[in-house]
């Protein structure tokens, strides 16, 4: 829930985010005699952990029986992923590459008349990471038949639904190398869109939940898909007004025109040095939606039981950060300039999660320490 890099970026990785890899990943022979045997251990072990880095802390606290669904419908939707965002190749070939390949998660056969365009996509990785995670796609999907049918229909379903959002950005956007700049038209298309690369991760979260850790969840599995799907939501609204400068340079505009229109603005305004000010309002607005969701965040984790503390840290981690990224957002007066991005830093990052620690159990200390957060932003949003 992510910028992801490479030799020619397109903008933010919409599931993930990656950095680089540090030596996880072995050499392509390497490779062969590693997927021989252990092919579950490799894929799930060093190549999850170089492909997926901030989110392996995640994945390492979580319940034995979540941890192998989980990470590999991580690998599957990054893979898919990295075939949209491979910007040196068409957009017409990335889309077919990328509906083979959910048709694949599907149960369907390769298409084997699109090798070679898959094979072009993996060659022109740069990151040894990503050209592995191509290679190993097969291994990948071999490794469903481990789960159970409800497992299985769960990583079909998450997987078809991150890979239509990303299938929405090749069909809206146009080329990155077009210098043309296109936006969303109505809040309501950008509400669709953070559902398909966001909320439906936190749909997958809450079935995975109930599925593997029985009791861990107090509320009821209606009131617990809803505030999953907000909470993913928050997280994909915070990514998506982080990264809004990065991505008006490939073309694309997540901004609603509608918003923009209030305030005299286009699209390709948004590229001049006067931007930031001038859609300032855009941004305090959509800022207050995006907490509104983190509300239902905190509702989220609260509602998890006190004794189930991975499956707390793996909430309360991300709406930390989320929820630093957006007073960073709220105090940048640059931030549609794309050399002051609001990023939070590493430091602060574990402070955070040191911070979280001793409160993680605690419902009156997390809600106390979220409410201060919360006055802090809102007192610098206008009144509505």
């Amino acid at each position: 829930m992510r910028t992801l890099r490479r030799a020619e970026p397109t903008g933010r990785g919409k599931c993930m985010r990656a950095l680089q890899c540090r030596g996880a990943v072995p050499s392509d022979h390497q490779f062969i005699s590693t997927m021989t045997v252990p092919a579950g251990q490799f894929l799930l072990g060093p190549l999850l952990k170089s492909v997926s880095r901030s989110f392996y802390l995640t994945l390492r606290i979580l319940p034995a029986g979540m941890r192998d669904p989980v990470g590999l419908a991580y690998l599957l939707a990054r893979a898919a992923d990295t075939i949209a965002d491979t910007s040196l190749v068409p957009p017409g070939q990335r889309l077919e590459l990328l509906l083979s390949l959910r048709a694949q998660v599907n149960g369907e056969p390769a298409d084997t008349a699109l090798d070679p365009m898959m094979g072009d996509v993996t060659r022109q990785q740069t990151q040894a990471d990503e050209k592995v995670l191509l290679e190993s796609l097969p291994a990948a999907l071999a490794l469903m038949s481990r789960f159970d049918d409800a497992d299985q229909q769960a990583v079909r379903d998450i997987v078809t639904t991150l890979t239509q959002g990303m299938e929405f950005d090749l069909r809206t956007f146009p080329d990155e190398t077009s210098g043309r700049v296109i936006a969303l038209r109505e809040f309501r298309e950008l509400d669709r869109y953070t559902y398909l690369v966001a909320g439906c991760v936190g749909e997958f979260w809450t079935t995975m939940t109930f599925a593997h850790v029985p009791g861990a969840l107090k509320a009821s599995p209606e009131t617990m898909t809803t505030r999953g799907i907000r909470f993913g939501k928050a997280l994909q609204m915070t990514n998506i007004l982080r990264d809004c400068a990065k991505d008006l340079r490939i073309g694309r505009c997540y901004l609603p025109a509608v918003m923009l229109d209030r305030y005299g603005l286009a699209a390709e305004d948004l590229l001049a040095p006067e931007a930031s000010r001038r859609a300032r309002p855009v941004l305090l607005e959509l800022c207050r939606t995006t907490l509104d969701y983190f509300r239902d965040a905190l509702d989220y984790t609260l509602a998890i039981s006190a004794f189930s503390v991975r499956l707390r840290l793996a909430c309360v981690w991300p709406i930390m950060i989320g929820m630093e990224t957006v007073s960073l957002l709220v105090a940048n007066d640059n931030w549609l300039d794309p050399d002051s991005v609001s990023k939070v830093r590493r430091n602060d990052v574990y402070r955070m999660m040191a911070l979280s620690l001793p409160m993680v159990s605690s419902d009156a200390w997390l809600r106390l320490w979220f409410e201060r957060r919360f006055k802090k932003i809102e007192a610098r949003l206008p009144r509505v």
